[in-house]
């Protein structure tokens, strides 16, 4: 069974969210939390699909930033905010802590919510992570949140993240500058590709010394391959 939480210190609000969700989807079962404590716990305790949140939780202001780290120290549930806050200033903000989206209350309807809703909920569900034969590195094809490798995040820039996972996704082929400079929206020259190849082993690196899954393929680009 799908299992959903939604996050609303306000009442009226949550309830409004949880019957959307009812009369969309019958069937998925809603838990209702509203404050901080109350949803840490069920955090720890449950695991959701997905997660309906508010930001500002009576008088925490932030509370929803603390919710959303926790939920991401355990399953990096898909969280759906909702908050009044100002989205031209929030989303980039929650879009940085890995939020799936963010809708602005007084500014979406009905149908707004549900289709955002849904649609989160169908890619969660079809974007099981890539990972390597060892289950080493693991990335989301949505690059909704930031690949980890032997379980870890690695910190890299979308740029390198974008170049990683044209590697990875052809593995144990070779792919060539020319190919990369299609992933890149600038510096599209050789020395600009060895950089950000520069950036990515030393980011793997920080976790793990011995990497050595990227190889140069003098005057060609480079290749991904499976440690031993």
């Amino acid at each position: 069974m799908t299992r959903v939480a939604i996050i609303e210190d306000d009442l009226p609000t949550s309830n409004q969210l949880a019957g959307w969700i009812a009369a969309a989807r019958p069937g998925i079962q809603v838990d209702q939390w509203f404050n901080r404590d109350d949803a840490e716990a069920a955090i720890a305790r449950e695991r959701y699909d997905l997660v309906v949140l508010d930001i500002e939780l009576g008088r925490e202001r932030h509370a929803g930033v603390a919710i959303i780290n926790a939920i991401n120290k355990r399953h990096a549930t898909p969280v759906l905010v909702v908050s009044a806050m100002p989205a031209a200033i929030y989303r980039s903000i929650m879009k940085a802590l890995d939020a799936w989206d963010y809708l602005q209350k007084t500014t979406f309807e009905e149908a707004d919510f549900i289709d955002t809703f849904l649609e989160i909920l169908r890619a969660a569900r079809d974007s099981k992570p890539a990972a390597a034969p060892a289950s080493e590195l693991a990335m989301d094809p949505l690059r909704q949140r930031t690949p980890t490798w032997r379980g870890q995040r690695i910190n890299l820039p979308l740029t390198a993240q974008r170049i990683l996972a044209a590697l990875f996704e052809r593995r144990g082929q070779v792919v060539s500058y020319e190919d990369l400079f299609e992933v890149v929206k600038s510096g599209r020259n050789r020395d600009n590709i060895r950089k950000h190849v520069s950036t990515i082993r030393d980011a793997f690196r920080e976790i793990d010394p011995a990497f050595e899954c990227i190889e140069n393929i003098p005057m060609r680009g480079f290749r991904w391959t499976d440690q031993a």
